[in-house]
């Protein structure tokens, strides 16, 4: 009852059944404006990626991928005194040779093999309108919450996204909805559905809560331990920042802390994060270095990052055998906590301000191990006021049997690999 009553009311918002502009005298709160915001955006994106000879996705696919999705998003929010409503509306098409060829596998396997849905989530707020071959058209809700907010305190419920951790590359404090390091859009987060709340102390150091209600994906039913209960305490102590975060997640234990100050002029940051699972215990941590500097004329801003991923093959073995028997790292995987397979990484990203308008960042990922690396060069050009072209080059360097390289398949001498890839996207923002 409350899915359907949920996304009839929201529907209405979004078509504008209520009314646009409502007055302080209307709403009976004087000295407050409540008129509502609309904003939002549309996207179009474009990848190709080169399949190797070798790989064995080229049976699936032949030498090439190419995708085309579009998005559209359309945001409103409107205030009435210590109450706020906020509300994004997506309707996405793709025409995606990936979907086709690919639908199915596993995301670390091939990324955006899936159609995003509401399998997991407490309110299924996505309606698939068409899915066949390599066309889907879909509309959903990714955000839609209601907030109560006060001098100190702030509570929200409905679907929203939230971000913790100090890292900003490899993120194993961000437990809910984490990007890929590799990602080349970050904007926006896929929302889920929660209960939020905050709490400012009178020193400025403040207390997070959050309960995500999740279903399991194959039964339906909600379930405590597909579900989320955090807490996260942020304070400040002698110049530095810090956050400690208590957590039952997918119905096990999880504790971390972080810490960030000034270190010579440099920012220095890092995680460390400890998991109570059915193998027992397991450490994550990572730790980075930021600074940023003139040169040439021209600004610049660079971060370094380790990363030590407990949940990685400490033998670098990437069979279908070895990854089978590291269950707690499949699993992760699969809900998107995850995104590397091994065990010691390094990152490291420069930006550079070639010109008011055009940043370029390049980027890699390293796997210590292998060795392999993933590499990458960003472009972003503020092309008008309102519309942005952002475009990424990558290349996966290392040999077959490696992570980046291609781990090795089946067959002798096959890889389950893809070659380098061109991302182009141009936004409107309205």
């Amino acid at each position: 009852m409350c899915n359907r009553h949920l996304t009839k009311i929201c529907l209405l918002l979004l078509t504008g059944s209520f009314a646009v502009n409502v007055s302080a005298q209307d709403s009976g709160l004087s000295g407050h404006h409540n008129n509502w915001i609309f904003g939002g955006h549309s996207k179009y994106q474009y990848t190709y990626t080169a399949i190797p000879e070798n790989s064995v996705l080229n049976e699936l696919s032949g030498s090439s991928l190419q995708d085309h999705d579009l998005e559209f998003r359309l945001k409103i929010s409107t205030r009435r005194g210590p109450w706020d409503f906020n509300a994004h509306a997506q309707l996405i098409a793709a025409n995606a040779d990936s979907l086709y060829a690919f639908r199915g596998l596993p995301d670390f396997i091939y990324p955006g093999t899936d159609v995003i849905n509401d399998k997991r989530r407490w309110f299924n707020l996505t309606h698939e309108i068409s899915n066949k071959d390599k066309n889907v058209v879909l509309a959903r809700l990714d955000r839609v919450s209601i907030a109560y907010s006060s001098d100190k305190a702030v509570i929200r419920f409905g679907r929203q996204a939230i971000s913790w951790g100090n890292s900003l590359l490899f993120t194993p404090m961000d437990i809910l909805n984490p990007f890929d390091p590799a990602a080349v859009d970050k904007e926006y987060k896929t929302g889920d559905d929660m209960l939020y709340g905050q709490y400012l102390f009178d020193n400025g150091n403040d207390l997070q809560a959050v309960t995500v209600v999740r279903r399991n994906p194959v039964s339906g039913e909600v379930e405590q331990d597909q579900s989320s209960l955090a807490l996260k305490y942020h304070g400040f102590w002698a110049g530095r920042e810090y956050d400690f975060l208590a957590a039952q997640h997918y119905g096990e234990a999880l504790m971390a802390v972080g810490l960030s100050g000034d270190l010579g002029g440099a920012v220095l940051r890092g995680d460390l994060v400890w998991n109570d699972t059915d193998s027992g215990a397991i450490y994550s941590a990572v730790v980075g270095l930021d600074y940023s500097w003139v040169g040439g004329g021209r600004n610049w801003m660079g971060t370094v990052e380790y990363f030590y991923n407990g949940f990685g093959q400490a033998d670098s073995d990437y069979s279908a055998a070895g990854l089978a028997a590291n269950p707690e790292l499949l699993e992760r995987l699969a809900r998107g906590e995850l995104f590397n397979i091994g065990r010691h990484y390094l990152g490291a990203s420069v930006t550079l301000e070639a010109t008011p308008l055009l940043n370029l960042t390049p980027n890699i990922f390293v796997n210590l191990i292998d060795p392999s690396a993933f590499a990458q060069l960003v472009a972003s050009y503020s092309w008008k006021q309102d519309i942005q072209l952002l475009a990424a080059l990558s290349f996966p360097i290392g040999p077959g049997g490696s992570e980046y390289g291609g781990i090795e398949a089946e067959q002798p001498g096959t890889y389950v690999s893809s070659g380098p890839s061109l991302f182009v996207q141009l936004a409107w923002y309205f």
